[in-house]
């Protein structure tokens, strides 16, 4: 276990400059970093003096290695709009994007097992065909979409929850059953598969042979080999999550990272977009990390060869 989160440690490093470099390399690439803070009409002086004072007089590769010594400390300096620490602004924000994350990936979790569980146990049947249509729609579905029409029934219509904000528990509900449509349609879909496959292993019809229940046999032996490949996928799902969540958090004014990332690309707030790019990163790093080692630690088989099912991804 301690190679493998030294192995991954390394390669998370390793990750991390890459999203920084790349981060850097595409906002350069954007057009002018400054055209939206230098006044109409301004002088060459007045231009120059904004220029060294966001330090972008100097040559790019120089700018570029100073930016990334600072970014892999996760110093990112002042917002150009807000005045205050990016860093800051945006780790001001993250619990509610993290509240809302966590409440769509136990929706998803919740939904993708019990609807992946009945359908793989009565194949054909009624149930199946509900799921895998549940499924279908959850996948074929856009997210803003989805929240638009979860906004205008729960909100608008019924009024049980509130249609925008974050105005108590209840205003994280409906934002979270957008996002979790799709992972929760795509675990529905993988955790089937799998359960059907290994339901059809020579040691599920021994312990049939042995007379143990219908719900023993799929709760306590066949679950426990189908769910590796969905841990994994759950694991990858955070990027999506968090991905997602800047298109949610817009169709709701939900106040998370996503509609500070929205507000940073509009304004052209670079360090704020910088900032953000790399929390989200360094999240997605460590649910990744916890889910291969959660992966090992469930099957011992994986620990002896030094494997990972949750290596993809960042």
């Amino acid at each position: 276990m301690a190679g493998f989160l030294i192995n991954r440690l390394l390669h998370a490093v390793t990750v991390l400059f890459g999203v920084v470099s790349v981060t850097f390399i595409l906002l350069h690439l954007a057009g002018d970093p400054l055209a939206g803070l230098i006044p109409p009409g301004a002088s060459l002086e007045v231009e120059n003096q904004i220029r060294s004072a966001y330090g972008l007089d100097r040559p790019v590769p120089e700018q570029y290695v100073d930016f990334v010594g600072r970014a892999m400390r996760g110093d990112f300096g002042d917002s150009w709009r807000q005045g205050r620490t990016a860093l800051r602004s945006v780790l001001e924000r993250l619990p509610a994007t993290l509240a809302l994350t966590a409440v769509a990936s136990a929706l998803a979790v919740t939904i993708g097992c019990v609807l992946g569980v009945i359908a793989a146990a009565r194949p054909g049947s009624v149930w199946d065909i509900g799921a895998r249509l549940t499924a279908l729609l959850g996948q074929a579905v856009p997210a803003f979409w989805l929240g638009t029409m979860l906004i205008l029934l729960f909100g608008v219509d019924l009024q049980w929850l509130p249609s925008s904000g974050l105005e108590g528990p209840g205003g994280v509900i409906l934002p979270a059953l957008a996002l979790a449509a799709y992972p929760a349609a795509t675990l529905t879909r993988l955790l089937r598969a799998s359960m059907i496959e290994t339901l059809g292993a020579d040691y599920i019809r021994t312990a049939r042979a042995k007379g143990l229940s219908r719900s023993r046999i799929l709760v306590g032996h066949a679950l426990r080999n189908a769910a590796l490949p969905a841990l994994a996928f759950t694991g990858l799902q955070v990027g999506f999550l968090l991905g997602g969540a800047v298109i949610v958090e817009g169709v709701f004014a939900y106040p998370g990272i996503g509609g500070l990332a929205l507000d940073a690309v509009a304004s052209r707030d670079i360090p704020l977009v910088e900032a953000f790019v790399w929390v989200v990163a360094v999240m997605i790093l460590v649910v990744n990390i916890l889910t291969g080692a959660i992966t090992v630690l469930v099957d011992p088989r994986l620990r002896e060869d030094g494997l990972t099912l949750g290596s993809a991804g960042l």
